[in-house]
């Protein structure tokens, strides 16, 4: 990039211009509650605790790294680890982004271009006071047929996270990436920033599953976007199974070239007191592009949960569906779906949306139940139903974690 320096100095007056800058959804909190310094990684890789490692394989991530292509670490603001298997090198990237930016120049053409460094006070924050985030990119015409793997882990009490994540499928690549942040059972609140750029190169598919799994008092901001070339392919998958004081998400997928596609699928449980805002926001402005947005919501306790979705087309062969349905498990719970539709001087666009909130069906439960089931299976059957949207390729224990989250659902139902 010419004058980078220029460049760089540019990005750092915006962020700061917006240090006070709320998002345009969501909870706010000061995120300079947490910008302590961390005290260190602790444990090494070779000596994770049986809790810890519970707490990876939760979100996804195998410390033995069987059925894996590579595999990225990092324990608060410490990278533990960087590799990609024997197999895979000369297909696959993974390293640390400090490290990527260092070896390439043409690196910082990506920086901050899908993400606006300027979007919020969590941006700008994450922008000026980053610590970390991984480079995980597939060569052009690379096949590769395991999974890569990351893990951003939080273990110290009252910490942060900020990271900046960037992933680049070049052209005619195809992989899947399962990404899982989380922390050890005895952190208790933090704050988690997390800035990740897709760039989906042309005839590229990429598969992205992110699993959360926080502490109750924890406060998330994830900030990502993707940018999909001519006949690319993103699946982007989301799941939080577990508390949070406050999560606030708007993913967005930019579909610039022909015959781009994409699919969002949102699986997520609202406990006790968790406010979560999500939403997708889906850009359609090639030929024949097309979207899907899919999301499940469960909200038990007092939880809150809003979730949007925006279609927007400028084109008139593009189409896209959007599908929020939420079910309602707590007479203290609160929930909304907020569908929008924006088409940008293109008549025959063909924008649709679906969205529902209420409680499961008593006349489905009655229904099964005449036909030899009993309350309890048929309860747990429409949950499976309901809460599964074709995410595939999940390792065993997230299915199992998945299964089991659906019948502590139901057995509160009844």
């Amino acid at each position: 990039m010419r004058n980078l320096q220029t460049h760089l100095r540019q990005l750092r007056e915006r962020a700061e211009k917006a240090l006070t800058v709320p998002s345009a959804f969501g909870p706010d909190f000061d995120p300079a509650l947490y910008l302590k310094e961390a005290t260190g990684a602790g444990t090494a890789d070779g000596d994770l605790s049986r809790r810890m490692r519970e707490a990876m394989l939760l979100s996804g991530f195998d410390p033995e790294e069987r059925d894996r292509a590579g595999s990225f670490m990092q324990q608060n603001e410490e990278i533990l680890y960087e590799e990609v298997g024997r197999a895979y090198k000369g297909q696959v990237e993974i390293m640390a982004i400090e490290k990527a930016l260092e070896k390439y120049d043409w690196l910082w053409d990506y920086w901050w271009q899908a993400v606006p460094v300027d979007a919020d006070k969590y941006t700008a924050y994450a922008a000026l006071y980053q610590k970390g985030g991984y480079f995980i990119r597939i060569l052009p015409g690379a096949q590769v047929d395991r999974p890569i793997q990351s893990c951003l882990l939080q273990s110290e009490n009252e910490s942060s996270q900020r990271v900046h994540n960037i992933i680049i499928a070049e052209e005619g690549s195809r992989a899947e990436i399962i990404s899982g942040c989380t922390t050890v059972p005895q952190v208790e609140t933090g704050m988690h920033l997390g800035i990740s750029e897709f760039y989906i190169k042309k005839g590229a598919f990429l598969s992205f599953t992110m699993i959360h799994n926080w502490a109750e008092e924890f406060h998330v901001r994830p900030r990502s976007a993707a940018i999909l070339e001519e006949d690319a392919t993103f699946i982007n998958n989301y799941l939080l199974l577990k508390p949070v004081r406050s999560l606030q998400s708007n993913p967005r997928a930019i579909l610039r070239g022909k015959g781009a596609r994409t699919r969002f699928n949102s699986i997520v449980y609202g406990q006790e007191d968790t406010v979560l805002d999500l939403g997708t926001v889906l850009e359609l402005h090639a030929e024949n592009t097309r979207g899907e947005a899919v999301s499940r919501a469960a909200a038990d306790g007092r939880s809150r949960i809003m979730m949007r979705g925006k279609l927007v087309a400028s084109s008139n062969t593009a189409q896209a569906l959007l599908e929020c349905k939420g079910i309602l498990l707590s007479p203290n719970t609160e929930m909304a779906a907020i569908p929008e539709l924006e088409v940008l001087g293109a008549p025959r666009a063909d924008l649709s949306h679906e969205a529902a909130v209420g409680p499961i069906s008593r006349e489905a439960v009655e229904y099964l139940m005449a036909r030899g089931l009993t309350e309890e299976e048929a309860t747990s059957l429409l949950l499976q139903g309901f809460m599964k949207v074709g995410i595939t390729g999940l390792p065993e224990i997230l299915e199992k974690a998945v299964d089991e989250m659906t019948e502590t659902i139901s057995m509160g139902t009844l």
